[in-house]
């Protein structure tokens, strides 16, 4: 008899039989099925799921030869046409129609059987890529994978699509820039969708395929290269300098914000640049974003992102803390998109910037921070990282911990307890905390991949430098700036401890040797974008600094940051020398890297010009007097008088800049400290008081929590 596997008794020569209807969780193991239904053998023993089905293998393929390229829409000879009819066979199956969810009107598909038709940034999503091409990271938050109407909001990824120009191999400049006003959607930025009707506004003759303008091209060059640097160092898409600039091309009052920044950065770093140009584009975008903040259909994506970055020209200008017209408003965008740290592409860097930024402002003012870190949603997972690429969730993690540091210096207690006990218990209640974040600063730097830690360490004599401080070289900037963010935090850390002070041993060292690191970081980084970061940490650390040496190469490394960078910081210099005893006022060098000195030269050669042109006409009425009289002299035959000729005005008197001590008098109060943040007191739509009084209007969507699939700094408010 033929036993279980097919063969005879006693012939073991035997092949098993081949089974046909076997389940494809067996065949993907590589087992013999018995077949069983509802589940095999093997499937039931090993708890799998028992797969049914039929599995084809196509073993021959064949292309036409020669092989031809096609676009998505076909070629030259042929089209292709996309019809939908998965409702139609649906709707023959019981329940089958309820799948689909409802649409009040079904896209027009037709679109893509045009061939002449030309895809612009205002219109519907591209075809998907394939799987050579992906897309660059899309710049929306997180959320619903899908729009409500995509015809209204269209998305933003769509320039950035390989296959978006696939047909576009050739570039060709068009003949006017207005040929692009076709293609704006009804659910753009710059349009209303009630009626279809346009905004009133030139956004329509703005809007373009490139820059063909040298001016602007200057412009956008200037923030791509520069301020783009430090906007982005916390950001590893680099949305502000590498994906954004593209967006605005289509987005008039995203350009605008951008070319004012670059504009202003050009003020501050080349004298022959004037800020009228920047003051265009600041007013021009601004005016952009108060007439979207008026449209319920708006995209929030875009006025939030706008407000972000006309904050940082804010920043970048003069009398930057009486001129924050955006900082608030900035803000309550953000909380109205429903940003936050978890959110991905553009949220997420806009949140990152807007902290980041708050946190630097609380440093320099000793305040607390208005947005309250343990609501950022920030993860704190301290796990040792053994994958490299993920530096920057490693710097928003310090972020976090130096924000809550913030927290806890500003509310340090400023009165004492009548009561010896109650003041005992506060004290050992704040000595807790202050464990709980030097125990996170540490868990922090030994979690951090190995990417994060420096890639060598000189001390002064190794080097031929000749600088006091060592040498730390860090490769990533976002690793740069996270390691300043944390012997910044360290060196608080050790100045605030509730029970010993820095004239503790231990405390003392531990503020010297991050002061050390922060100084020598900031000494030999060779890159720019972590300037503003530096700033503000170096200021920190220089303070507790005892060497007249090395005191002096910090205003050195001061002094090489205002050239490169153009900040004002000027008042650096006071603070420092006054925390350092030398009794002296800043250089006229250094008191030219301020605010107040930009400001008064600045009047002081409007003055002059005004008094060349008067000194001008007083000739030129002269002139004609002289000529007047002289021909009256002539008829008379009467000898010339000899008239002085009119005196030369020359240069001006020396301005009251070229004299730091003559504004002591108009120096601004300082800042209350130990108070939350005063300047996003009013960042909430729901408050009575909040930003945009008489312009903005509740959006009917929040198109900030629309998720497209996407997986995965900064300058201070300084007192001036």
């Amino acid at each position: 008899m033929p036993n279980a596997n097919g063969s005879k008794d006693g012939d073991g020569s035997g092949k098993s039989k081949r089974v046909r209807t076997g389940c494809l969780t067996c065949r993907e193991r590589h087992l013999k099925c018995d077949e069983g239904l509802p589940h095999c053998n093997n499937c039931r023993k090993s708890n799998r799921v028992c797969k049914r089905g039929v599995r084809l293998n196509f073993i021959d393929t064949w292309a036409e030869q020669p092989p031809i390229i096609v676009s998505m829409y076909g070629s030259r000879d042929w089209k292709v046409e996309f019809q939908d009819e998965s409702r139609d066979i649906a709707s023959e199956y019981q329940g089958g129609l309820q799948k689909y969810r409802t649409s009040a009107h079904e896209p027009d598909m037709g679109i893509l059987t045009d061939p002449n038709l030309t895809y612009e940034y205002g219109q519907g999503a591209p075809p998907a890529p394939s799987m050579a091409h992906q897309a660059l990271p899309p710049i929306h938050g997180n959320g619903p994978e899908s729009y409500p109407d995509p015809s209204q909001h269209p998305d933003m990824s769509n320039m950035l699509d390989p296959q978006f120009k696939q047909d576009n191999n050739h570039f060709q400049p068009p003949h006017s820039t207005s040929t692009t006003n076709s293609s704006i959607g009804p659910g753009s930025v710059g349009s209303y969708n009630t009626g279809g009707a346009l905004l009133q506004s030139s956004d329509s003759d703005e809007r373009k395929e490139f820059l063909d303008n040298a001016e602007e091209t200057l412009f956008m060059q200037v923030f791509v290269e520069e301020v783009g640097l430090w906007m982005d160092s916390m950001d590893p898409y680099k949305h502000f300098s590498r994906l954004l600039p593209f967006h605005s091309l289509s987005e008039p009052m995203l350009l605008n914000a951008f070319l004012a920044c670059g504009a202003r950065h050009l003020t501050l770093v080349n004298p022959a640049y004037t800020e009228e140009k920047a003051l265009h584009y600041y007013d021009t975008a601004t005016r952009h974003l108060l007439k979207n903040l008026q449209n319920p259909n708006r995209d929030t994506v875009i006025c939030a992102t706008t407000a972000v970055i006309l904050n940082v020209y804010e920043i970048m200008s003069e009398r930057a803390l009486q001129r924050m017209n955006h900082i608030a408003g900035a803000r309550a965008l953000i909380k109205e998109c429903g940003w936050n740290a978890r959110s991905q592409g553009v949220g997420s860097a806009c949140f990152w910037l807007n902290v980041g930024l708050e946190v630097l402002s609380c440093l320099h003012f000793n305040w607390q921070v208005a947005w309250d870190p343990e609501d950022w949603g920030v993860d704190m997972n301290f796990t040792r990282e053994l994958l490299n690429g993920r530096e920057e969730v490693w710097t928003h993690r310090m972020l976090y911990i130096v924000a809550k540091i913030c927290n806890f210096r500003a509310t340090i207690p400023r009165y004492q307890e009548a009561d010896p006990r109650d003041a005992q218990i506060r004290t050992q209640q704040r000595y807790e905390q202050w464990t709980r974040l030097k125990g996170m600063a540490d868990a922090w730097n030994e979690g951090v991949p190995r990417t994060m830690h420096p890639m060598a360490f000189l001390y002064p004599y190794q080097t031929t430098s000749k600088s006091a401080f060592p040498e730390v070289w860090l490769v990533k900037r976002s690793t740069i700036v996270a390691r300043l963010f944390y012997h910044t935090a360290q060196l608080l850390l050790a100045q605030v401890n509730p029970y010993y002070g820095t004239d503790n041993m231990e405390m003392a060292d531990m503020q010297t040797r991050h002061s050390q690191m922060i100084c020598g970081i900031a000494a030999h980084v060779k890159d720019r974008g972590v300037a503003s970061v530096a700033i503000r940490s170096l200021h920190h650390g220089a303070e507790v600094l005892t060497k007249r040496s090395e005191q002096e190469e910090v205003l050195q490394i001061f002094d090489k940051i205002n050239k490169e960078t153009g900040w004002r910081i000027g008042f650096v210099y006071k603070d420092l020398k006054e925390k350092w005893g030398w009794n002296e006022d800043p250089s006229p060098q250094q008191f030219a890297q301020t605010h107040t000195a930009a400001r008064q030269q600045k009047e002081a050669q409007e003055a002059q010009q005004r008094q060349l042109q008067e000194q001008a006409q007083a000739a030129q009425n002269m002139q004609q007097m002289q000529q007047g009289y002289g021909n009256h002299q002539q008829n008379l035959n009467l000898p010339m008088p000899q008239h002085p000729p009119p005196q030369s005005m020359g240069p001006p008197p020396p301005a009251a800049a070229s004299n730091p001590s003559s504004t002591s008098a108009a120096a601004p109060k300082k800042m209350p400290q130990g108070i939350p943040n005063p300047m996003y007191a009013k960042a909430d739509f729901n408050l009575p008081q909040h930003p945009y009084q008489n312009f903005y209007v509740a959006p009917n969507h929040v198109s900030g929590q629309w998720n497209h699939g996407e997986t995965g700094g900064q300058q201070p408010y300084y007192n001036v």
